[in-house]
């Protein structure tokens, strides 16, 4: 058997990553971030707490990654090609990703939805949080001033508070949430 290569190890790092931050999204999105502690993730992930520190420094460091990534993956869906201007295509993919995401990866947004109501928590991830929210809301509010709106700054931000209604009322009631009809809606009143 010949030593593992470089990139062999690259990715068993990687799996063990992953596996540390899917073990700690069930946890926080099921228990709780303050009841969720690193030796808990580690038992569950099956690794020791030594090698659960080399890497994430942290349960703070372990929950930002997970906020961000989540983020990050969902934000590069509205301005797919990055020319920084949104176009009503773009929209109806970044809405129709948006539900695709929250019926995938539940336990994920119901984390995202409770870092609202644990203030210590949403501070860890509010300064990023909101540099993002506010570069999409300057897309938004363009998109809206495009298609001739009287108040695209109040549009652009019902729109925000509208996706995160409908996240937050899908994960409280998921068997029975009409997702298709409310995607369709949404998409003929904003699209």
């Amino acid at each position: 058997m010949s030593p593992r290569t470089e990139r062999q190890f690259e990715e068993i790092r990687e799996a063990r990553k992953k596996a540390i931050m899917d073990t700690a999204l069930e946890l926080f999105a099921t228990e709780g971030f303050d009841k969720t502690s690193i030796s808990k993730i580690a038992v569950k992930a099956g690794i020791s707490k030594g090698l659960l520190y080399n890497y994430f420094s942290s349960k703070e460091d372990l929950i930002k990654t997970i906020i961000f990534n989540g983020l990050d993956s969902l934000t590069g869906y509205i301005d797919p090609n990055h020319d920084g201007v949104l176009t009503r295509d773009e929209l109806q993919y970044f809405i129709e990703e948006f539900f695709n995401a929250i019926e995938k990866n539940e336990h994920y947004w119901r984390l995202y939805f409770t870092l609202f109501f644990q203030r210590h928590v949403l501070k860890l991830v509010e300064k990023r949080l909101i540099v993002m929210i506010h570069t999409y809301m300057k897309m938004l509010v363009r998109y809206f001033e495009a298609k001739g709106s009287d108040d695209p700054e109040t549009d652009a931000i019902m729109l925000g508070a509208v996706l995160d209604g409908i996240g937050f009322h899908f994960m409280a009631n998921t068997a029975t949430f009409p997702v298709e009809k409310i995607k369709q809606k949404l998409i003929k009143m904003y699209c």
